[in-house]
């Protein structure tokens, strides 16, 4: 006799196995006094703390007459009652993988037949809906106190936004804190690690914060919607990033400095493995292989470049210069700005490749931490600025296109291929860690791709940047001045 096993759907059955894992998870947190004691408490004197606070801001701002700012602080507190429960999900988070592993728990579940995926979402849900759960039944007592004390009602668009942005800012926690725990090694170096995701939440409050009491709504939506985005590139990175047989294997992270070294140099000079360099038109033709791997990132730069200047329109278009500055950008006066500034031309080259070179270490720098974001934000906002400039003329009753003919295009027409490839290389480099390549560990597609980079700098973006910046200082300058001379 044959049993029937009922059919379950792929996604269906592994949303089953990652509940499972949760459900498990929670019952083990809820049996732990030391987790559940603190997010009682926060729960429920908090929100009391919170209301005693916001009687007293009222009842001191009545005897000044400035009762607006009181009232703007009430949604403010609301929100850190949120937030305060939601800050336990760091300590449940930064257990699931590394806390287990210390105490040796972790191997049965692991040789479970799960999957890397199903057991990542049960652990990152196990570590999210108790603290969620708690900061909305804080957020529902401070609210409910708030109305029985002082008759006061949250907007129905208010607790949308707080209960979302406390939801969204949760999940980033978790999803970075299961990251870290699956890649630490001790819950004592998980917990250092954690600083850099407290702190940068504790700066984004106080964004909110000010968003609140100047009653910016819109830009807490369009926040909204940015950290959304977030919480979906962490998720898909601790997916990527989270290896089970690597979980097991690693006792202790050591920093391998030569390693490290060897892997970007081979990298980065084209050396085989048998100690060989290529020569210079090898090792060209070899850079010139990596072009095919910067066609996504360059499609996606173009867009961001038509956004900057559209961007740059609009904001011409809302902020007009004044009359009087307006008649700056005549002809005339044009000719006579230039003259004064003539004695510079000797030295402006070597000017514009230092300002060119210090864009570029700040794109790498600062994308490092941002996945690319403040990459593509820094290469948007020169041509935003000539948009806005261009629009300008054209609202001073002047030509906008003989104004790029003279002022941009001559030495642009060298400086934004070099400005686009180099910051193509640079997103590639600094999005691997969303999407790593399976063939090597992360650490070794860090290295190749930021010497991929340097390759790409060294050998196409830093000749162009320097030939451009001698056009700028010699042609562009002498074509400005037969144009508005």
């Amino acid at each position: 006799m044959t049993t029937l096993t009922p059919f379950l759907p792929v996604k269906q059955n592994s949303l089953r196995m990652a509940l499972v894992i949760a459900r498990r998870e929670i019952r083990d947190s809820f049996r732990d006094w030391r987790i559940i004691l603190p997010i009682f408490l926060l729960t429920l004197a908090f929100p009391a703390l919170m209301n005693f606070t916001a009687r007293r801001a009222i009842a001191f701002a009545d005897q000044y007459g400035a009762e607006i700012i009181a009232t703007q602080l009430i949604p403010f507190l609301l929100l850190v009652v949120g937030f305060f429960p939601m800050s336990f999900s760091l300590i449940i988070a930064l257990e699931t993988f590394v806390g287990e592993k210390e105490r040796n728990s972790l191997e049965p579940l692991l040789a479970s037949p799960l999957t890397n995926t199903e057991l990542y979402a049960g652990k990152m849900l196990a570590a999210l809906a108790p603290p969620l759960t708690a900061s909305y039944l804080g957020m529902s007592v401070y609210m409910f106190s708030l109305w029985i004390n002082l008759a006061w009602r949250p907007e129905p668009e208010l607790i949308i936004q707080v209960m979302l942005l406390t939801t969204v800012q949760g999940v980033i926690m978790v999803a970075a804190a299961v990251v870290v725990s699956s890649q630490a090694t001790s819950v004592r170096a998980a917990n250092l690690l954690a600083s850099f995701i407290i702190v940068p939440m504790a700066l984004l409050i106080q964004f909110e914060a000010g968003a609140l009491f100047w009653g910016n709504h819109a830009g807490l939506w369009w926040l909204i919607v940015g950290l959304g985005l977030t919480a979906v590139v962490l998720i898909r990175m601790g997916l990527y990033v989270f290896n089970r047989e690597e979980l097991l294997g690693r006792d202790i992270d050591q920093i391998r400095l030569g390693w490290m070294f060897q892997v970007y140099w081979r990298r980065l000079s084209g050396q085989g493995w048998n100690g060989r360099f290529p020569r210079p038109l090898a090792w060209y033709r070899e850079t010139l292989t990596i072009f095919p791997t910067l066609l996504q990132p360059i499609g996606m730069l173009l867009l961001a470049f038509g956004g900057a200047v559209l961007f740059g329109i609009w904001l011409a278009y809302q902020y007009t210069l004044p009359p009087d500055m307006q008649a700056e950008l005549t002809g005339a006066n044009m000719a006579a700005n230039l003259e004064q500034y003539a004695f510079l031309l000797t030295a402006l080259p070597i000017v514009i490749i230092l300002q060119n070179v210090r864009v570029i270490a700040l794109q790498a720098l600062l994308g490092v931490f941002t996945f690319g974001v403040l990459a593509v934000l820094i290469f948007m906002l020169p041509w935003g600025v000539m948009a806005f400039l261009a629009t300008q003329f054209y609202l001073a009753g002047q030509n906008p296109f003989q104004f790029l003919l003279a002022a941009f295009v001559p030495h642009a027409l060298l400086e934004f291929p070099a400005l686009l490839i180099t910051t193509a290389a640079i997103l590639r480099w600094q999005v691997v860690i969303i999407h790593p390549s399976p063939d090597h560990t992360l650490s070794e597609n860090f290295l190749m791709r930021m010497a991929d980079f340097t390759r790409i700098f060294l050998g196409v973006g830093l000749p162009l940047l320097i030939t451009a910046a001698f056009v700028e200082a010699h042609i562009t300058t002498h074509v400005l001045q037969m144009i508005y001379g």
